[in-house]
């Protein structure tokens, strides 16, 4: 794989200006043999990944928020530099569907909080039956922290107007971009100091093409100015396409000139 370069990280945190690139999840069966190499135990897949990666976005929060200690145990087993994205467990967002959030956001940060510095944004990736409920969607942001980076996905095309854009920007959360089959699929709104970006699915199914990429690559140069960071997960799984495709993403980056998180 290419190896991008990295970017200088100290103790207390990584420039203003990086570009964090990874996958929506490590623990992915058909990557082994491909990804992970078949003598690699499953048991140590997450340290396999973060030496090639400096970040990735946890789905199993979504599905099973773990214990505390089981985000401690993730904190332990990955470097100094790495930075895990979460996603809010599927109880608040699917099956409350953003009502009464204040227990379940109280959960899950409680949980959470086992990553200590190594946790990056919260994502809130709404059902996309969900319609647009600004209240609901401002009283849930109201119980998380300005200190805890928020970005919202919601999933029906009744939340592009004018209330949500507020009530996301009143907050500092990110409306998280989104694509499948290389074109967006969310406005390309800024509302808050950093970006979110999930790919799904490419053109090529489920691959990216380099000018698919690259135009993502432009619009986060001309959308965020060099002090902001931005989040780039690959969600596009089968045939392990996602970390190659990250890895190319970085390559495109980097050679703009941008600084992006290591890869390779």
């Amino acid at each position: 794989m290419l190896v991008v370069r990295r970017v200088a990280w100290q103790p207390g945190g990584y420039p203003s200006d990086v570009i964090f690139v990874g996958t929506s999840g490590w623990q992915y069966d058909h990557w082994r043999g491909g990804f992970y190499p078949r003598d690699v135990a499953k048991r140590r897949w997450l340290e396999w990944f973060a030496e090639r990666f400096a970040t990735v976005e946890s789905n199993n929060a979504f599905y099973r928020l773990p214990e505390r200690k089981t985000f401690g145990e993730w904190r332990a087993r990955t470097p100094d530099d790495f930075v895990f994205a979460v996603k809010m467990s599927r109880y608040l967002t699917h099956i409350r569907r953003l009502k009464d959030p204040a227990e379940p956001v109280a959960r899950f940060l409680d949980r959470v909080a086992g990553l200590e510095g190594k946790l990056g944004p919260v994502l809130l990736q709404l059902p996309p039956t969900l319609r647009a409920a600004p209240d609901l969607l401002a009283a849930t942001l109201e119980e998380l922290p300005r200190t805890v980076r928020v970005a919202v996905e919601p999933r029906h095309v009744s939340w592009w107007g004018d209330e949500v854009r507020e009530a996301l920007t009143r907050h500092g959360a990110a409306l998280c971009w989104a694509d499948r089959r290389s074109r967006p699929v969310t406005p390309l709104w800024r509302t808050a100091d950093f970006g979110y970006l999930r790919l799904h699915q490419g053109r090529l199914r489920p691959g990216y093409g380099a000018g698919a990429l690259t135009s993502w690559v432009n619009r986060i140069e001309r959308a965020f100015p060099a002090t902001h960071q931005v989040y780039v997960y690959f969600n596009n799984d089968p045939e392990g396409a996602a970390p190659v495709d990250a890895v190319r993403f970085a390559r495109i980056a980097a050679d703009r000139g941008l600084a992006v998180s290591r890869t390779g």
